[in-house]
């Protein structure tokens, strides 16, 4: 090819006026323009038509590895070994073999091609790991490979490097090898550092394990908020208080850490709030609170099934209407637990296709809990908290149409509406003379011995103190 330009721009490069060394100087010029143009088109013809080739293929096949080697990448980075091929190819017949720029171009070429073979390689065994996968999921769960294949694509990796470092340096590798091993303790402590921010940006990348973008909380950094940058050895956090955090990149994998990116890809975001409840409020319901909470709209339906089922059971094991021991009978709290389900699973920002309950948990000191549990759609943080906040404004402003407390500790104002202590007495004292003044209430009354206070059911007596 280089003798064809030579014959047909020879003389039109001497009609312009060039003598024979600038003659032969641009013809070579030519050729290499010549050919960077071809490696272009085959670049862009490769990458283009040869994914496409292969996908229409790949769609059109019962066999399921070919399509696992396409999810991995492989045939995309298989189509970038073309123009190195063709660079190959095509150097003898434009450039002049005996020059230090056609050798150059060559030893260029092969680094190029060992370092992208290696590329392809990785990915084919990233293809391998997908094969396992899905051809045996439960298998592939018990006995993971992909630490193994992770060793091995590190291994090929290391092979390409050297063998493009050697080939650019047109020396042995044999010998670069054993230069580096008597040097290997000296570079390890210089490099200890680079070496290991880049064995952990391996392994974050291939574990896609931290994006930029992402929401992480790592404690021990104090970094919470998102992601910004990731270099080779530190990632950067933007704090929700606009402060900067710079986390070691091995830190990430040597330690623990919590991403949000889970949360942010599923459909809702999780609701988790509980309500304190008084558990001396607790008690069942009368027929006139059945007949109000009945009309209830949200209500209606589940009072209608629970009665029903309730009268069915008392008939069936011929328990009395107002036996409330042997019988079922309807409880405040339940009802209330129902109607708070019932609300949750109206709202329009619950996502419908996640959990959504409400459960009493262990009862303590502080009452009974009643765990909201449930995820909001809209997980904006400022909209998420509007969602939570409108819903505890509900469920505690109509508590008392079932009859129920919330539980909270006295204060200093529940201490003082009682009054300043006698003198000679003490706050606790005055309280309990406050509670003792109190008139009998619908089914307890209170009675103060000294030292204590107990509460005690209609018709019963006190038991008799010293």
């Amino acid at each position: 090819m280089l003798g064809i330009i030579n014959s047909l721009f020879s003389p039109l490069w001497r009609g312009l006026g060039f003598g024979g060394l600038w003659v032969g100087r641009l013809n070579t010029a030519l050729a290499g323009l010549v050919f960077l143009l071809g490696i272009l088109l085959t670049a862009k013809l490769s990458s283009v038509l040869f994914p496409l080739l292969v996908h229409y293929i790949v769609k059109n096949t019962k066999t399921l590895w070919d399509d696992f080697l396409e999810e991995a990448h492989f045939f995309r980075r298989l189509s970038r070994l073309f123009p190195a091929l063709a660079a190959y190819l095509l150097a003898p017949s434009f450039l002049s073999l005996d020059t230090e720029g056609a050798d150059f171009v060559r030893r260029l070429v092969m680094a190029y091609a060992a370092l992208m073979t290696a590329h392809t390689a990785a990915a084919f065994f990233d293809g391998v790991h997908l094969i396992y996968q899905g051809s045996a999921p439960e298998i592939a769960k018990r006995r993971p490979i992909k630490g193994y294949l992770q060793l091995v694509k590190v291994f090929l990796y290391l092979v390409g490097v050297i063998f493009a470092g050697t080939t650019l340096a047109d020396v042995s590798p044999v010998g670069m090898l054993s230069g580096l091993g008597a040097m290997s303790a000296v570079l390890l402590l210089i490099f200890k550092d680079a070496i290991l921010g880049f064995v952990s940006s391996m392994q974050l990348a291939s574990n896609d394990m931290v994006r930029i973008g992402d929401w992480i909380e790592m404690p021990k950094y104090d970094a919470d908020g998102t992601v910004i940058d990731v270099t080779l050895q530190s990632v950067k956090v933007r704090n929700w208080d606009n402060t900067i955090t710079a986390i070691p990149i091995y830190a990430l994998v040597s330690d623990s850490f919590k991403n949000w990116r889970g949360m942010s890809d599923s459909e809702g975001r999780r609701i988790k709030r509980s309500i304190f409840l008084d558990i001396r409020s607790v008690r069942f319901l009368d027929a006139g609170e059945i007949r109000r909470l009945s009309g209830i709209p949200a209500l209606s339906a589940y009072m209608t099934r629970k009665m029903a089922e309730i009268g069915a059971y008392n008939k069936d094991n011929g328990i009395p209407e107002d036996d409330y021991v042997s019988g079922r009978h309807l409880t405040n709290l339940g009802t209330y637990r129902a109607y708070t389900e019932l609300y949750l699973a109206a709202l329009p920002q619950t996502a419908k296709n996640l959990t959504v309950m409400a459960r009493y948990l262990q009862p303590g000191e502080n009452g009974l809990p009643l765990e909201l549990y449930l995820f909001s759609s809209d997980k904006a943080w400022v909209d998420y908290e509007h969602i939570q906040a409108d819903i505890m404004d509900h469920l505690l402003a109509i508590m008392p149409q079932f009859g129920l407390r919330v539980f909270q500790r006295p204060s200093g104002s529940d201490l003082a509406a009682s009054g300043p202590p006698a003198a000679g007495g003490t706050a606790s004292g005055c309280f309990k003379q406050r509670l003792a003044e109190r008139p009998v209430s619908d089914g307890s009354i209170s009675a103060v011995s000294d030292g204590s206070i107990s509460v005690l059911r209609s018709g019963s007596k006190p038991a008799a103190t010293d």
